[in-house]
């Protein structure tokens, strides 16, 4: 109710300030659209998650993590939202934040490969800032349609607290509270987001988003290995568009940070002339695929890096079918 309210209020603000997206040829939009609206996220949930722990027990490691990187994040996507910082100084505050959140976490601690435990000593803080700093930008870069980075969010956090049940952690209650309230703080917002947008997340909340899930995963990690792999799977349907897409860019000699919409879901978007049936799809993929997967991971039926290859490999194949990385077409979707 909260998110649900204060994303009202940022809409109008919006359009007051005339803080619009404006349709170009690289958009999936064609209608001047309010921007901004995931600042409702990041105080919603920045406020209640220290509050809960009033009530809750939560871990102070991570209640810090995230207030100072979601803040560093959310912040840099504000000012990006009303001007334009270059991309270098972005990426440098990402690195900053998720420096921060690690810190607080205490890294990325050993991980189970093939039934055997790997330990990756100061190269897991390395791992681990890449990991975050990417997790971050993908969940920008695939921002791009009505409902889609909501929908996702919503999903993979009702699929995290499942796996959080399934892995029979000491503390379920204090690790499925943040889960679900970023989940209660990005459906306030999807509400004006989804059939229909009437305003925009922006850099500011799909940033966020993609900091806090990348700091539940490594949290998680700390109190069950195998749950850090369940996240990386319930994550894989945006990792796998996003790399894929990157990678197929970067190879043909295109500057990777320039906006484009190449991605496999915009692709798709296009080719069924609507928004709404790619973002329902992809978060029935996460429900009804990935979800099931990460559970045999968790419950120690499948070894983490297998459940992730079994997980990715139709994925990939859906974002190659959807030309994910190829070229822009010159077409515009009406939604």
């Amino acid at each position: 109710m909260v998110s649900w309210a204060l994303t009202g209020l940022l809409r109008r603000y919006a359009l007051a300030k005339n803080l619009l997206d404006l349709p170009n040829e690289r958009s999936s939009h064609d209608v001047p659209t309010p921007r901004g609206g995931g600042v409702a996220i990041v105080l919603t949930f920045l406020i209640a998650l220290p509050l809960s722990g009033l009530f809750v027990v939560l871990s102070t490691q991570f209640v810090w993590a995230v207030l100072g990187a979601g803040t560093c994040v959310a912040l840099i996507g504000f000012l990006d939202d009303h001007g334009h910082i270059p991309a270098r100084w972005r990426l440098l505050a990402h690195f900053v934040a998720a420096i921060w959140a690690l810190a607080w976490l205490g890294g990325l601690p050993p991980l189970p490969v093939f039934g055997v435990m790997l330990d990756q000593g100061w190269a897991g803080y390395l791992l681990a800032a890449v990991y975050m700093v990417w997790l971050l930008n993908l969940y920008n870069f695939m921002d791009g349609i009505d409902g889609i980075a909501g929908i996702e969010a919503v999903t993979v956090c009702l699929g995290g607290a499942v796996l959080y049940i399934l892995s029979l952690a000491s503390d379920v209650t204090g690790m499925v509270v943040p889960v679900l309230l970023l989940a209660a703080a990005v459906l306030g917002f999807l509400f004006w987001n989804f059939p229909k947008a009437k305003i925009f997340m922006g850099d500011a909340g799909s940033g966020f988003v993609g900091m806090v899930l990348g700091a539940l995963s490594i949290q998680a990690a700390w109190v069950a290995p195998e749950l850090f792999w369940g996240w990386v799977i319930l994550l894989g349907v945006f990792i796998v568009d996003a790399t894929v897409t990157l990678v197929r860019r970067v190879v043909r000699g295109e500057k990777f940070y320039e906006a484009h919409r190449s991605h496999a879901y915009q692709h798709a978007s296009r080719k069924y002339g609507s928004h709404v049936p790619v973002s329902l799809a992809f978060g029935a993929i996460n429900l009804f695929w990935l979800l099931p997967v990460a559970a045999f991971v968790v419950m120690r039926w499948v070894d983490g890096v297998v459940g992730t290859v079994v997980a990715y490999s139709p994925l990939i194949v859906l974002a190659i079918r959807y030309k994910a990385g190829a070229r822009n077409q010159p077409v515009s979707v009406r939604d």
